[in-house]
């Protein structure tokens, strides 16, 4: 049988929200590879290198140029019994680098019965059946908008910001500061069914003002932002302080003057992220990326409900019906990855920090798992697990392992590894980076539960 290392040429997207030529980590990684239809253009935007069995960007055997998903359901063994049986023969997830150059959609991503009903009524808006909860791990500095803020920051806002308050309407401003009065922080769950009613009633009134009133009302926002400055919507709110904001408020104004979104940001939490920082962001989660470069991971996915920051299909209602109206600091997204504990790290690896870090949400269909050696010959040997993986590589040069089988790696190369292999690592640098996304569906037998909802 042949050995379960295979070289893949992915495939790179073009959005207009991409970093443009060689700035985009993304298309640098896709050049990596050789590919006949594939060169960098130096004013040419490049957005996500996806990495999988999605059909609409199907990653292939570098050698035989055959499908990943032709591959993996010609040769079952490659996955595992187990999950071609749960996941249809599919691989569970995607595996992206996102290179942003200007803000994303401000999006959520419809659950799975939601999918299935979004896809059966609108296919062409909506190709998937499936739910895409999304983790994002940054390999330069991100910033974004992802969750509800903290209930009275969103006060604090509507009485400091007059622009905003009249668009929401000074009525329905006043009605969610009263709802939510002396209860912000509570956890009683019938005081927090009644905060997220009152926050949908106010973030649905907003959304729902008039183009015309969102432009007039975006021109006294830029204004008032540009004069401000640091005194800008009161000085902030805890999170995040006026000077912030008011920075935030301009730089996006000139990505999409007079869009929905420059009101938007103040209802939702505003976070950066440093390299190797991570958040996870659940089905049915409101969010839009700024800027950076990320590894994405997902499941199989490319359901999109997009309302603002976009040229695209904004489809409002189901927005503003589907999100669940959590509301937390976001401090309670960012993710505390830990050690990896499946991986032997050789005495090179061990005297320089090297080290196996190890992501891993509350759901089914992955994990992932960031691989830094920091020393010529430091090996990282990973135990044999029940289920596929996807390597890339971010940063150095190194080889990579199965059996008798040994490839070079340099940034960009990305390997899949079958079922039950064990992958050995080596470094060829002072800093070898590589990701790991892998699914395997032991120990996570309560986290399909959990995701269903």
């Amino acid at each position: 049988m042949q050995v379960p290392l295979i070289r893949l040429q992915c495939g790179v997207n073009s959005y207009d929200w991409g970093k443009v030529g060689k700035d985009s980590a993304a298309a640098k990684f896709a050049a990596a590879t050789p590919a006949d239809d594939f060169s960098i253009q130096d004013d040419k935007p490049y957005a996500e290198l996806w990495m999988g069995t999605h059909p609409s960007n199907p990653s292939k055997d570098l050698t035989t140029k055959r499908t990943l998903l032709d591959l993996v359901q010609d040769n079952q063994a490659l996955m595992s019994k187990e999950i071609n049986e749960k996941f249809e023969n599919k691989l569970p997830f995607l595996f992206k680098v996102l290179s942003i150059g200007k803000a994303l959609s401000i999006q959520a991503h419809p659950n799975k019965k939601l999918a299935e009903q979004l896809h059966k009524k609108d296919s062409k808006n909506y190709p998937d059946d499936n739910h895409k909860p999304e983790m994002t791990i940054a390999i330069t500095p991100f910033d974004g908008l992802c969750g509800f803020r903290p209930l009275a920051e969103i006060s604090h806002f509507l009485s400091t910001i007059p622009a905003l308050k009249n668009l929401v309407g000074e009525s329905e401003a006043e009605a969610y500061q009263s709802a939510i009065k002396g209860q912000e922080t509570s956890q009683k769950t019938e005081d927090e069914e009644k905060n997220k009613k009152a926050l949908q009633k106010a973030f649905g009134a907003l959304m729902s003002s008039k183009k015309e009133e969102v432009e007039k009302a975006s021109k006294e926002l830029v204004e008032t932002a540009e004069k401000e400055g640091t005194d800008f919507a009161g000085g902030g709110g805890p999170s995040n302080n006026g000077k912030e904001l008011a920075d935030l408020v301009i730089r996006l104004n000139k990505q999409f003057p007079g869009d929905i979104g420059l009101f938007v940001l103040f209802f939702l939490n505003y976070v950066k992220l440093e390299v190797g920082e991570a958040m996870f962001l659940k089905a049915d989660d409101i969010h839009a990326y700024l800027s950076g470069d990320i590894i994405e991971c997902m499941a199989a996915s490319d359901n999109v409900v997009r309302a603002g920051f976009t040229p695209k299909f904004k489809d409002v209602d189901t927005l503003i019906s589907m999100l669940t109206y959590n509301y937390a600091p976001i401090e309670e997204q960012k993710m505390d990855p830990v050690d990896y504990p499946y991986v032997t790290l050789n005495r090179d690896a061990y005297s320089s920090g090297s080290a196996a870090t190890l992501y891993d949400p509350p759901i089914e269909e992955f994990s992932v798992v960031k691989t830094d050696l920091k020393k010529k010959g430091a090996k990282a040997t990973f135990e044999q697990i029940a289920g596929p993986s996807i390597f890339i590589c971010t940063t150095g040069n190194g080889k990579i392992s199965v059996g008798p089988k040994v490839e070079e790696v340099k940034p960009g190369y990305v390997y899949f590894v079958g079922a039950t292999a064990e992958v050995v690592l080596e470094s060829e640098d002072e800093e070898f980076t590589t990701f790991k996304a892998f699914c395997e569906l032991h120990g996570k037998e309560d986290a399909g539960e959990k995701e269903k909802l």
